[in-house]
């Protein structure tokens, strides 16, 4: 019984084409991605329920944007933090998702070292010894 519904399943699950057919790897994800989304059942033995989740809290984010409400409003009622959202919105307008990992290590500002070193003290020659009434150094 559980061998004939697998069979049946994969008869009506769309097949996904070579990737010899397209001329980049771009074109084919988009084209696999479009036969992914017109199949609900390929969608759903693809994506856990985790990922189902937060496309879920994704998506109800930017129908809370596109009302007006604020990030705290959206945050509570949504349990997302502010970041999140934000991250949200900025997909809305620039058209992709980028999680705040993703986000941080492009647009991380590198730490800038500046070429003027301070003179550090110097230290007093001999040997260093600690006492009650701070470190003393004996030559």
């Amino acid at each position: 019984m559980i061998k004939k519904n697998i069979i049946k399943k994969e008869k009506e699950l769309i097949i996904i084409p070579p990737v010899s057919n397209y001329p980049s790897r771009k074109e084919w994800e988009d084209a696999c991605w479009e036969k992914i989304l017109t199949s609900k059942d390929l969608l759903q033995l693809l994506i856990t329920s985790h990922e189902r989740h937060d496309l879920v809290m994704r998506a109800a984010a930017l129908d809370r944007l596109f009302l007006g409400k604020s990030y705290k409003q959206i945050g509570e009622e949504l349990w997302l933090s502010s970041q999140t959202v934000s991250g949200i919105k900025k997909a809305a307008f620039g058209n992709t998702y980028k999680s705040y990992l993703e986000r941080s290590k492009k647009e991380r500002k590198k730490k800038i070292y500046s070429s003027n070193t301070k003179i550090r003290k110097l230290r007093p020659s001999g040997t260093p010894r600690r006492t009650k009434y701070g470190t003393i150094y004996i030559p």
